[in-house]
């Protein structure tokens, strides 16, 4: 077996380089497998030969302090051993990824890239540069007077569709919907530092609070795309999407392939998108159009949209039929199957305290300003509730520190919580929907070998000082005629926490270290 990254040997080709050619012209990084078994057959005998590197631990092992957190280096390396087609794509996604988001992104992937905004631009709306982005392959570069898609399977009048005609409102309305996008990874850290579980070929990256998000999505409804092809034959009963990016699973290489129920296109919540908030796809965000699946996984919002087609159940694709699965607490390593966990689909009630950051260290003078986000996939947040005191009293946040309240969106709060206690503390909130759904206590609750859906009360640890307090007051006057900063809490203060005669007289008042008799 191969040395683990970050202590892998450079990539070496075994062999004559392949030429896996791009499907069509002005699609680069696009090469079609799923129509061609014997190309298939070629690519998996060619990763056979190789022994590619094996996943880093950071499970057991602290997670590396740089950032990128984690390199990919085994995707990378699939990419490189396809040769001429899909060999760069590793670097032409990273140049994406520098020129289409916000300089201070937290990157917790570089490839597949996998990345999430700074916690304190928490805003309604996700600016695009700061959206996170959960992706499964790299980026291909397709023009957009080249593009199309095709409908097919159990549809009465399979068509291909161009950009152009799906712009064309006499023959598809446009409409814009403000939806949240959320990755069934979300808070994932928590349960790592935890209950570690699952690794995973593609890296089960370890999210925090900020693989969510909200953009207003223009485009067209699925449903208007199927009744122009005719509407369903028999049969038809979900709706399978396919992207133009390379995915790999057990020696095997696909194009990435997800599936949703057609009950969800009956209802108008899956659209074929093709700007978000205003502005033309970014390539990172699916350019030229993407699926958005409001309230489900963010994994069924296919990006980079090649084709679509409807079947009698879901998608056999491994993203489907083999990932997303939630299993219960004594499934792990020892019994997994992909068919003894259920399929993720809906998101459930979830939140998360943005600010402040865990192990902050507070001055304030009786109050901690908290900012954070809830949603539900199945409803929306209708009151949120935070803790100082780790779950015992809770306090609502009033409707006035909550953002708009949208059907398949997210509502960013604010409030400022009593705190009068001193040292460190526990915070936590929890998210109720319209169905009265709430959250589970604790991460414990919420552990599944896979590590998705980390949807139990969020929780973060500060150390409050409180400075109206006298004594509290005082040693902050002290320190700061010093010029001294009282945080970090870990170094020490420079002078005497008091003098001898204040001492002599404190022990005086309290009898003494010892008893009279």
């Amino acid at each position: 077996m191969a040395i683990a990254e970050p202590d892998h040997a450079p990539f070496q080709a075994r062999g004559e380089p392949p030429n896996f050619p791009e499907e069509f012209p002005g699609w680069a990084g696009y090469v079609e497998w799923e129509k061609y078994p014997e190309k298939k057959k070629q690519a998996e005998e060619i990763l056979a030969k190789y022994d590619f590197p094996t996943a880093p631990e950071f499970q057991f092992k602290p997670l590396p302090d740089t950032n990128p957190v984690l390199e990919g280096v085994r995707w990378k390396y699939y990419h490189y051993a396809m040769g001429e087609g899909l060999k760069d794509i590793p670097d032409i996604s990273w140049k994406y990824v520098l020129k289409e988001k916000s300089p201070d992104m937290l990157h917790v992937l570089q490839f597949p890239y996998n990345g999430e905004p700074p916690r304190d631009r928490l805003t309604e709306i996700t600016p695009n540069a700061d959206h996170f982005v959960r992706n499964h392959g790299g980026i291909p570069e397709i023009e957009e007077d080249k593009y199309f898609f095709d409908v097919e399977g159990l549809v009465n009048n399979p068509k291909r569709i161009s950009l152009k005609d799906l712009k064309n409102p006499d023959l598809f309305p446009q409409i814009t919907k403000t939806v949240t996008l959320q990755c069934s990874g979300t808070r994932r850290i928590e349960q790592i530092h935890e209950y570690p579980g699952d690794g995973d070929e593609l890296i089960n990256a370890p999210w925090g609070e900020g693989a969510i998000g909200t953009a207003k999505w223009t485009g067209v409804s699925l449903k208007k795309v199927i009744k122009y092809c005719g509407g369903l034959k028999d049969g038809g009963m979900h709706v399978e999407f396919f992207g133009a990016d390379t995915y790999f699973k057990k020696g095997h290489i696909y194009n990435y392939a997800v599936s949703v129920p057609y009950r969800k296109v009956k209802v108008n919540e899956v659209m074929l998108a093709y700007e978000m908030n205003g502005e033309p796809l970014p390539k990172i965000h699916g350019f030229p159009l993407r699926v958005v699946v409001f309230g489900y996984i963010g994994a069924r919002s296919c990006k980079w949209l090649t084709r679509i087609n409807v079947i009698p159940g879901p998608s056999m694709a491994p993203v489907q039929m083999k990932e997303y699965i939630y299993y219960t607490p004594q499934i792990g390593k020892q019994n997994a199957t992909y068919s003894n966990g259920f399929s993720i689909q809906t998101m459930p009630v979830s939140s998360a305290i943005m600010t402040p950051l865990n192990h902050d260290q507070i001055i304030h003078d009786g109050k901690i300003k908290l900012t954070g986000w809830a949603y539900s996939g199945s409803g929306w947040p209708e009151r949120v509730e935070v803790s100082g005191d780790g779950g015992s009293i809770w306090y609502e946040v009033p409707f006035t520190g909550m953002s708009t309240k949208y059907f398949h969106a997210w509502r960013v709060w604010e409030y400022e919580m009593p705190v009068d206690a001193e040292g460190w503390l526990e915070f936590c909130v929890r998210t109720w929907d319209d169905a009265l759904n709430t959250q589970p206590t604790y991460v414990r609750s919420a552990w599944n070998w896979d590590l998705h859906v980390t949807s139990s009360c969020h929780r973060i640890k500060v150390y409050s000082i409180n400075r109206s307090r006298p004594a509290t007051a005082k040693r902050l006057k002290v320190l700061d005629n010093l010029g001294v900063s009282i945080v970090p809490i870990t170094h020490p203060v420079p002078m005497d926490l008091e003098t001898d005669e204040e001492y002599i007289e404190e022990m005086k008042a309290r009898q003494g270290r010892d008893p009279l008799e």
